[in-house]
């Protein structure tokens, strides 16, 4: 089988989206509406500010008693989140996902428009494996040459 792209792999070609100054409350109704795990958050001109995802509701506002109806989605999110291209390779945006501890990726093309969000759920598990090696193999040339 070809090694897919992480754009042929994502099952929401919908994006959803929210302004800075929405309320976490807004966000989450956003995400459920569309059972989404995440959503980007996007500037008056469309350029992706952030992103806030199911893990940061938990522990950035319920874990730490936020009131979703008055926090800002812009309190909480994380700004200017890794983001990958169209034609990445689904098991190296897994093996950066591991790489850093996170869970959705943002596409952009080349012109900084977005073209949806890949998540680890898109990945097959041939893909997810092959990413796991390659991580374990970088793990052991960064220990080589260290």
């Amino acid at each position: 089988m070809p090694e897919r792209t992480v754009f042929e792999s994502i099952s929401h070609r919908h994006v959803v989206s929210v302004l800075p100054h929405a309320s976490v409350l807004e966000a989450a109704w956003v995400m459920t509406a569309g059972n989404f795990g995440s959503v980007l958050i996007i500037d008056a001109n469309g350029a992706m500010q952030g992103i806030l995802t199911e893990h940061d509701l938990l522990t950035r506002v319920l874990a730490k008693a936020l009131n979703p109806q008055t926090t800002h989605v812009s309190e909480v999110m994380t700004h200017s989140p890794h983001s990958v291209g169209r034609d990445v390779k689904v098991a190296d945006a897994v093996m950066l996902m591991i790489e850093h501890g996170i869970g959705y990726l943002p596409i952009i093309s080349p012109a900084s428009k977005i073209l949806g969000v890949f998540s680890v759920r898109d990945a097959l598990p041939c893909e997810i494996g092959d990413a796991v090696s390659l991580a374990e193999f970088h793990d052991q040339v960064c220990d080589v040459l260290a």
